[in-house]
């Protein structure tokens, strides 16, 4: 009987091992994201954990089924060419850009085929050229966009709409950021 059984074990073991070695031979590719900010990990720390958060919810667990490149230029811009190209040299498949506009630069001229994912800062992207349009970004640059300064006439005509007896308004801004002065004293008026 145990010689009987031999045949069948040895059938079932090399079975196992032609399954596994197929396995193995067709490794399942793990994306992988790039994501580069200008500013250090504890600043960025809500941004990259909602991020996170987004992609567990659509089934992607880093370190599981996703992995995540993080590279920060800590406020250093002569670091965001190295950065950009190591995440290149990665070979990731998607770089999420969370900077302003000379980081989206930087990582726009370090690439021209890895999608390029902008989110939410920086000027006008269609001004700036880093799309072509909203529509139709083109290239490969897309993303979020605040596009909140040529809007603040707009909002403030909309709060005049909504409010017809609205005499004064309150506008909070902070003199050290440029735009936020442009804004205030040049489209606002």
């Amino acid at each position: 009987m145990k010689k009987a059984a031999l045949p069948s074990i040895l059938v079932a073991v090399a079975l196992l091992a032609l399954g596994v070695t197929a396995g193995a031979q067709q490794p399942k590719k793990v994306p992988r994201i790039g994501y580069l900010s200008n500013t250090d990990p504890a600043g960025e720390s809500t941004r990259s954990e909602a991020i996170r958060l987004a992609l567990r919810e659509l089934g992607y667990i880093e370190g599981q089924n996703i992995a995540i490149e993080y590279r920060y230029g800590e406020g250093t811009p002569d670091r965001y060419p190295e950065l950009a190209a190591e995440l290149v040299r990665l070979k990731v498949d998607i770089i999420v850009v969370a900077g302003g506009d000379p980081l989206i630069q930087v990582v726009k001229n370090a690439t021209k085929t890895i999608p390029i994912v902008m989110v939410g800062q920086g000027a006008d992207p269609i001004e700036v050229g880093h799309i072509e349009s909203l529509a139709r970004p083109g290239g490969n640059v897309t993303g979020v966009t605040n596009l909140g300064r040529g809007l603040g006439g707009k909002r403030l005509e909309n709060l005049k709409e909504a409010v017809p007896k609205i005499a004064r308004v309150a506008v909070f801004y902070d003199p050290a950021i440029r735009g936020s002065v442009y804004e205030v004293k040049e489209v606002l008026p």
